[in-house]
């Protein structure tokens, strides 16, 4: 191409880039542009999502370059100047350089009033989590093997919660929607390995409430502190090894020029459905793991409280059976709030085409905090020890 070509081209390049006047996101979903003479038309090959619209544009000539070539600046009200991302021009892989979370899609004209709760529920979440870390640490009557795992579950529940809400809340608030590569991986790698551990750690817990109650003479010398120890170490280690596979396989396959995630973080299922390659390797192995891992973690929980039931049922009094099943009602309000939320997110993103995006992303959400909040509050107020340690904390006496 001569000096006069060259020339040529970037001058309809800069029209078809720099003079459009305004760009609508409608829906949350942007494809691949054509433009054609006398004007630039960006249309969608899923119209169901939504169409962008843009504005007119004299273009001269229809070999100019397509217009993933630019960035995307959100503004707030879904008014959007939109210029769709690439791949990073020195990186020889095949991965975008971000991601574009939308955060809540249908409801964003309420995004910075939906943001409130959500904020709210994560100070709870981390202060009352804290709090069971420090006043198990400065209590050596509490290092016990309920309390021991009842501070793994802390851990598990601010890492969960910190992983995501504070990009949830930068969306909300402030519309930084653009989210880097290497870091939304990350973020799929902790809430996946985390959220098998949070598992292991409740499944941990139901052995521990049934050698308490079934054997409670032997309690100490079973479930010693080097047992609770290598417990949560089996725990851990499976969550980070069943999990790693996920972000090593992504990372491995090419991405569609559709960046856009549909929600407020990255979520394996999500993070998928960008790819352009065949995926059933990774949807197998995703089921395998939600299987293999919640799946036995249930049975050892139901097991384990069917064995706590029978023994609890022989119990002479009506008063040792209600005191029974009091230690045992805070471990099943926990795992209830983990395991519905989650089994309902998992099931809808493989199944459930129907299900409102609206819905099942207010459910995504809940699966992420409500747990880490409600657990630290539903074991403050039904354990006397921890519950007697923040009331001397707070007012400053005895309980």
């Amino acid at each position: 191409m001569d000096m006069n070509g060259e020339k040529k081209k970037t001058r309809l390049q800069r029209a078809c880039t720099e003079q459009l006047d305004e760009i609508w996101l409608v829906g949350g979903s942007h494809q691949a542009q054509e433009c054609v003479e006398q004007e630039v038309k960006c249309t969608t090959s899923n119209p169901q999502h939504g169409m962008l619209r843009v504005s007119d544009a004299k273009v001269l000539d229809k070999s100019m370059a397509p217009l993933d070539s630019k960035k995307v600046d959100y503004l707030q009200n879904r008014e959007n100047i939109i210029h769709p991302p690439t791949l990073d021009p020195g990186n020889s892989s095949s991965h975008p350089v971000f991601f574009i979370l939308l955060g809540i899609p249908g409801l964003e004209e309420s995004h910075f009033w939906i943001a409130f709760p959500f904020c709210v529920m994560y100070i709870v979440a981390v202060v009352g989590n804290i709090t069971i870390l420090h006043i198990i640490r400065t209590d050596h009557s509490l290092h016990e093997p309920m309390y021991l795992f009842l501070a793994m579950l802390a851990v598990t529940d601010l890492v969960l919660s910190s992983s995501t809400q504070p990009k949830m809340l930068a969306i909300l608030w402030f519309q930084a929607h653009e989210i880097e590569y290497h870091a939304c991986l990350a973020q799929v790698f902790f809430i996946h390995a985390f959220s098998s551990v949070e598992s292991g750690v409740l499944m941990a817990m139901a052995l521990d409430r049934y050698v308490a109650i079934c054997f409670p003479l032997r309690h100490s010398s079973i479930l010693t502190t080097s047992v609770v120890v290598k417990l949560g170490a089996v725990v851990m280690v499976r969550g980070l090894l069943w999990v790693s596979p996920f972000c090593l396989m992504i990372s491995r396959m090419p991405f569609c020029s559709n960046r856009v995630i549909p929600q407020s973080y990255c979520e394996h299922m999500a993070v998928l459905k960008l790819v352009c390659a065949d995926t059933r390797i990774n949807r197998g192995y995703g089921l395998f793991v939600a299987f293999s891992v919640v799946g036995f973690d249930i049975v050892v929980i139901s097991i384990s409280y069917v064995m706590i039931l029978r023994a609890v049922l022989r119990l002479p009094s009506g008063e040792a059976r209600f005191k029974a099943f009091g230690t045992c009602a805070s471990h099943i309000c926990v795992i209830l709030a983990l395991y519905i939320p989650a089994l309902f997110t998992f099931l809808t993103h493989r199944f459930g085409h129907h299900v409102p995006r609206v819905v099942h992303i207010i459910f995504a959400n809940v699966y992420l905090l409500v747990p880490p909040m409600l657990n630290p509050i539903i074991y403050g107020v039904r354990t006397k020890q921890i519950r007697d340690r923040v009331i001397q904390g707070c007012c400053g006496k005895d309980p």
